[in-house]
This record gives C-alpha cells, sequence and structure tokens, in this order.
C-alpha cells in the first residue's frame, strides 16, 4: 500500500509520524514523508523518500517562546503577544498552498494520508479531494476532553477545548477556504477538528492511557476512533552516547537538563543556574544543547554540555531529568521511571507539566519563572523517595516504543484496507 505522511512543526512534532513511517516501510509499503526543509536529513534517517515543503521550523521557534512567555505571564499585552502571533503564522500561512501542492503530488494513487496536529487542517481538505482514508497523530490530548484542565467542571473544561480550537481555525480559515477552492470544494463550515471527526478519520493518540487517567473512558463512544498506541519515538543513537555514558559512569548519577527545540534566550544565565544549584545540592547537570548555543556559556567540572544524545539510554541513568515538557520527552522519562522537573514554555508542555504534577511523579512550572532558588527547592522535591517510587511505578505503564509503533502502523493498516474516510 502507499501511505502518504505530511506534517509541519519542530523535531518533536515530526517524530511520532517519522517513527510510524520507518515501521511501515519495515513492513514493505511505499512511504513518502514531506516535513519542514530543515528537518529532511533526520527524517531521512527514518523515511528515504523525504521532500521538504513549508519554511524552516527554526524560523519561527523565537516567537513561539516570546508568544507562550507573554501568555502566560502578562496576557494583557496584546500587541506583543499579536506580533509574536503574527511571526508564527505568517510563513505558515504564506506557504499553505505550496505545502498542499506538494501534498496533492505525493497524495495521488496513496491508500491514506497521515498527518499531525500541526497540518491536520490542510491534509484533511486534500485527504477529502482524493476520497481517500485520512488519519491523524495527536501527542496530547487534543480533542475536547476534561482532562487536560481538571479543575474546571467537565462540561466547562470540554467547552474550552472546543472554544480553542475553534478560534484556531478562524484564525486559518481564509487561507483554509483558499484552499478548498483550488481542491474543488466547498467553503467548510465548521472547525477542522471538527470535520475530522465527523468524517471518521482516524484519531491515534501517541501517548499512554496512564499519562492522563480516565479519559480512555471519557472518550469510549468514539469506538475505537482515537485508539491509545504509547508514545511513537525513534531512539536514535548519536555520536555523544558512548561519551555521554563514560562521563556518567565516572561518577555519581546526574540530574538532565534539557530544553528542547526552542532555544533558550539566555543560554550563560542558563547554566551558571544549573551550575549553582548542582552545587548547593551536591550533584552533577548533563545538559542537553539541542539548539541553544552554550559555547560560551561558562560552567565548572560537575556541568557537561552535550549537543543531541539518546533520551532513551540516557534517562535512566540519571537521578532526574528537568526538561521544557516535550510530548516525547515526558513519556520518555516516564519510561525511563525517574521524576521529571517541567519547565514549560507553552500550551502543550503545561499539558505535560500539569501530568506530572497530577500523576506525582514531579513537578511543573513555568521556565520565565525559574530562579536558583525554585530550582533548588524544585529538585530537592522530585529527588525524594516517594516521588522516585512512584516514577518507577509509572514506568511499568508505558508503552515500549516498538510495540506504539507496530500498535499505530496495524491501525493505518487496517484503515486504509478498510477504506474509511
Amino acid at each position: 500500500m502507499k501511505f502518504v505522511l505530511a506534517t509541519w512543526g519542530s523535531r518533536g512534532d515530526i517524530e511520532p509520524s517519522a517513527a510510524v513511517g520507518r515501521e511501515l516501510v519495515r513492513r514493505g509499503h511505499d512511504v513518502y514523508m514531506a516535513v519542514p526543509p530543515d528537518l529532511i536529513e533526520f527524517t531521512k534517517a527514518a523515511v528515504p523518500n523525504t521532500v521538504g515543503f513549508g519554511p524552516n521550523s527554526r524560523s519561527i521557534l523565537d516567537a513561539h517562546r516570546d508568544y507562550w512567555t507573554c501568555f502566560f505571564s502578562s496576557p494583557w499585552k496584546l500587541r506583543a503577544m499579536a506580533k509574536a502571533r503574527s511571526q508564527i503564522s505568517g510563513p505558515l500561512f504564506q506557504g499553505w498552498q505550496d505545502m498542499s501542492s506538494t501534498l496533492m503530488s505525493l497524495a495521488d494513487g496513496a491508500d491514506l494520508i497521515f498527518s499531525g496536529i500541526n497540518f491536520e487542517d490542510a491534509a484533511a481538505n486534500v485527504a477529502e479531494h482524493y476520497g481517500i482514508p485520512m488519519a491523524t497523530v495527536h501527542y496530547f490530548p487534543l480533542r475536547p476532553n476534561a482532562r487536560v484542565l481538571p479543575f474546571l467542571p467537565a462540561p466547562a473544561a470540554r467547552a474550552v477545548v472546543r472554544a480553542f480550537w475553534w478560534v484556531s481555525w478562524r484564525g486559518t480559515k481564509k487561507v483554509e477556504d483558499t484552499q478548498r477552492r483550488e481542491l474543488g470544494l466547498p467553503k467548510a463550515r465548521h472547525s477542522a477538528p471538527r470535520r475530522i471527526t465527523e468524517r471518521g478519520s482516524l484519531e491515534i493518540q501517541a501517548y499512554d492511557e496512564a499519562c492522563f487517567p480516565g479519559l480512555a473512558a471519557e472518550w469510549a463512544p468514539f469506538d475505537g476512533q482515537r485508539p491509545f498506541v504509547g508514545t511513537l519515538t525513534l531512539e536514535m543513537g548519536a555520536e555523544t552516547d558512548d561519551e555521554v555514558m563514560s562521563w556518567i559512569a565516572e561518577g555519581t548519577p546526574p540530574i538532565f537538563f534539557g530544553f528542547g527545540s526552542i532555544p533558550v534566550e539566555s543560554p550563560s544565565d542558563t547554566i551558571a543556574m544549573i551550575d549553582a544549584a548542582c552545587e548547593r545540592l551536591g550533584e552533577r547537570a548533563l545538559v542537553g544543547a539541542a539548539n541553544t548555543d552554550f559555547s560560551d556559556a561558562p560552567h565548572s567540572e560537575r556541568v557537561k554540555v552535550v549537543g543531541l544524545m539518546n533520551y532513551a539510554t540516557v534517562f535512566p541513568a540519571c537521578r532526574a531529568v528537568v526538561h521544557h515538557g516535550g510530548s516525547s520527552t515526558t513519556p520518555i522519562g516516564m519510561r525511563a521511571g525517574v521524576p521529571q522537573l517541567i519547565l514549560f514554555w507553552d500550551l502543550v508542555h503545561a499539558i505535560y507539566g500539569a501530568a506530572v504534577k497530577r500523576l506525582k511523579v514531579g513537578t511543573a512550572r513555568r521556565f520565565s519563572t525559574v530562579t536558583e532558588e525554585t530550582l533548588v527547592t524544585d529538585l530537592r522535591t522530585i529527588l525524594g523517595a516517594d516521588y522516585v517510587d512512584r516514577a518507577r511505578e509509572l514506568a511499568t505503564h508505558i508503552t515500549e516504543p516498538a510495540k506504539s509503533a507496530a500498535a499505530a502502523a496495524d491501525r493505518l493498516e487496517d484503515f486504509a484496507r478498510r477504506g474509511d474516510r
């Protein structure tokens, strides 16, 4: 069968689709994938037939950080938020039709289109045009539910989620109407998430039920439309893995610090804070630089800075992990059985921060509010025996990556064979 995978975003957005794509390739299917140009090489390791579409993912990361920092800290600064939002959406809106054209070319003769959170609306329109099945992958509870806002009554929580995505759809409606007109489709009357669900599309939940207790029961009426498969990660080795594991073995297990694709604003201040906190606690720090340039940030021998590493190998050897709350990083930490401190940037990260707090395997706070004192306090909390014990227990409920990818691929194959839409 021919599967076409298309999604846009940072590495964390692309990796779930790439993990499924790799499994489909292994099974002998014809698999094609479209990703941001600066993630082509990363994705080709999993899906050789990968092409670029849309702007580079790094083009919006600073604006993404600025928008959510303002959203959580000073939401009354509407002008600043609007500017950051336009810097995020502008490149995507400008490239929307070209991205649609790329997908149209790839999807000709396809048995199924598989997309992700940041492109599912445009992909759904292409699937509708061709009359072929559509599936999407969600790495957090995207559709209306009562679990991501547990402090609200269930009906209110669902209404808030539904309203959020309706407002988001109104912001993209103009470019989407243009796409639908060019595809010979009528104007959309409802939000893309609602249309995707009502069409009966497969909505794969790429995380474990244990991350959001009660959600599976809440969504049971959808009769298998939203299967939980576990976190989809590639777990690709990095050149630094041997070096990192050797450094870990030379001393006490370290605390991992990483901030994902979004670069921190003050690398030197961040390293200084980490170094000072670890000195006070008598701990070592392993820092995953990712997209942040820490090369000019001085630090002591207790801190080791590395670019990329295989989290699945490293996390089990750490005492705790401190990170941004990524949808892949958080479950990898859960699978490793170590407590977590989430210093979140945006809404998705905040959702995972709330999840680790609710499960009592860690704690969370906004990155912009972190100080040396709060870092020391939070680390002392999660390094407590009760947090460690609960983290180890939760690990037994987190699906292994190979099983997650196989489960997702099974669902896609079955859905494509049935020809569901």
